[in-house]
């Protein structure tokens, strides 16, 4: 019922899964990930308890293709399974039992696990791996959709398409530097949702992707004077606090604050403030 890819990244810091399903909410069952340990996906049958057992084990430093062999192993339901590990390193592993609907099954190597079934054919599998190992997208989660998005353009699940979903982990890189979830997005019941998860990850990376330092402008000069006007106009009109305390204030309730940066300002937030006012 499902396609996906579950990986990480080159540096080792970042793990994700990403999952599309002619099935309701597939992204709330399908995905588990941990941040410095691994990700996995249990699809077909789905069987949860998969989730937590398995980053149990990758926590310990089993390797992918042990975990699948250990859990699988354990479980008499593993004929009509599905699953596929990735851990902290070395290669990923994936699984596709006997009783799984055609066409089913997946390949891995190192760093990622590709799997699916009730699949237009072999060639969904073939056509995100190729886009993995041949993307060009500097943000790892967008190398994901764009894999997923490749697998669902060459035939994808057989029976259409209804969901899909994002889960990607890295040490401290959540909101605010509070948690490790850096994406976490859903399209529960859509006609077209990947399509639709990309969008809502162009958004995500708006709002919430911290500013590349290469990027910032110094807010001085003509510049300062620029944004002083705007955020007046917008309502916030510079006061004790400065620019910086306006900006931020103007940010703050349009759900910038991740990208403000005192003393500079990302070229995203600019484009954004000029477009408001």
């Amino acid at each position: 019922m499902t396609f996906s890819i579950v990986a990480r990244s080159a540096d080792g810091r970042l793990h994700g899964v990403a999952v599309a399903s002619k099935f309701l909410a597939a992204g709330a069952l399908v995905p588990a990930a941990e941040a410095e340990v691994g990700a996995l996906a249990t699809q077909a049958h789905v069987n949860l308890a998969y989730r937590p057992q398995g980053l149990a084990l990758l926590r310990t430093g089993v390797a992918a293709a042990d975990v699948v062999a250990g859990l699988t192993a354990a479980d008499p339901g593993r004929a009509q399974r599905q699953l596929g590990v990735v851990g902290a390193s070395g290669d990923g592993a994936t699984y596709t039992g006997a009783e799984c609907h055609d066409w089913a099954g997946g390949q891995a190597g190192d760093g990622w696990a590709v799997q699916g079934n009730i699949l237009a054919g072999p060639h969904v599998v073939d056509a995100i791996r190729d886009a993995w190992l041949g993307a060009t997208q500097p943000r790892f989660a967008e190398r994901l959709v764009a894999a997923l998005l490749a697998g669902d353009e060459a035939g994808g699940d057989r029976r259409g398409r209804q969901s899909a979903g994002l889960l990607v982990v890295a040490k401290g890189a959540g909101y605010a530097g509070t948690s490790d979830v850096l994406v976490d997005l859903r399209v529960d019941d859509h006609p077209d949702p990947v399509r639709e998860l990309r969008r809502l990850l162009d958004i995500h990376t708006m709002l919430f992707e911290r500013p590349d330092p290469a990027t910032l402008l110094d807010l001085d000069g003509e510049l300062a004077g620029e944004v002083s006007r705007l955020l007046a106009e917008a309502g916030y009109p510079v006061g004790a606090g400065g620019v910086d305390g306006a900006l931020a204030s103007w940010a703050g309730v349009e759900n910038l604050e991740e990208r403000i940066v005192p003393g500079r300002i990302d070229p995203l937030v600019l484009a954004h403030l000029r477009a408001r006012t």
